[in-house]
């Protein structure tokens, strides 16, 4: 149970466990981890290569659920274990923006496209769903590119396309898997802060998987795991983190 008020947790992960294969082949990919994050924090998720991160993500994502334990979205229980308890499909779309390592946009699509795609697929009008999408571009930088396809892109301008479409929606619960690995430092600082802005502004959860110690500064908390095992951190203290 969280120590938090249930009013201001936007992800309540319990106790969860992934578990692929049976008998001889059985591998446990994540055992017991538990996450609570408050509306407005952002959280990082450090670890080694095949630690869990992902694992754990995709499960609160409500994209590979876990074997075991359950999830909460602002209060609302809505995995418990294997068993859904409510739309997974339509509650992601309206409640969970999730950037993925690489940025899955839809190739005959144009940059703006992919972005405003996941806005009227809420049922926003197109001309709304267009200037969301060009405002969210211009601030990471990528306007100039917002009627060129995919494939015209730079992998990190992609990415930051990716992050765009993520945010049009004005989720209550942002999750990205390793967003900053494709872009420079400059722009990988940009889009951590934009973290940090729409979880304070916005009152979002954010998780962040990262090998990226540059902003550590941006996160409120950091959890880390090894061996599937998730553990805690002390808090970060201001100024304990030096930024290049």
């Amino acid at each position: 149970m969280s120590e938090f008020d249930t009013a201001e947790v936007a992800i309540e992960a319990v106790t969860l466990t992934k578990i692929y294969g049976s008998g001889n082949t059985e591998v446990v990919a994540m055992r017991d981890a538990s996450m609570t994050v408050r509306r407005g924090e952002v959280v990082a998720l450090l670890g080694p290569s095949g630690s869990g991160k992902s694992t754990f993500l995709t499960a609160v994502g409500l994209i590979n659920p876990a074997t075991s334990g359950s999830i909460a979205i602002r209060g609302q229980k809505v995995l418990d274990g294997e068993t859904a308890l409510v739309n997974l499909r339509s509650f992601r779309r309206q409640h969970i923006g999730f950037i993925f390592q690489k940025s899955n946009l839809i190739p005959f699509l144009t940059a703006a496209e992919n972005v405003q795609i996941a806005l009227e697929l809420n049922g926003q009008r197109a001309s709304a769903a267009r200037q969301r999408a060009l405002e969210l571009m211009e601030y990471l930088g990528v306007a100039d590119r917002a009627d060129n396809l995919p494939s015209m892109l730079s992998g990190g301008q992609q990415q930051r396309v990716a992050v765009a479409r993520a945010l049009a929606n004005r989720p209550s619960v942002i999750l990205a898997d390793e967003p900053t690995a494709a872009l420079d430092s400059h722009r990988g600082r940009q889009v951590m802060e934009l973290f940090q802005k729409v979880a304070h502004e916005q009152g979002a959860g954010v998780i962040v998987v990262t090998h990226d110690h540059r902003a550590l500064d941006v996160f409120d908390t950091i959890y880390e795991m090894e061996d599937g095992l998730m553990h805690k951190q002390e808090p970060v203290q201001p100024g304990s983190q030096s930024v290049h």
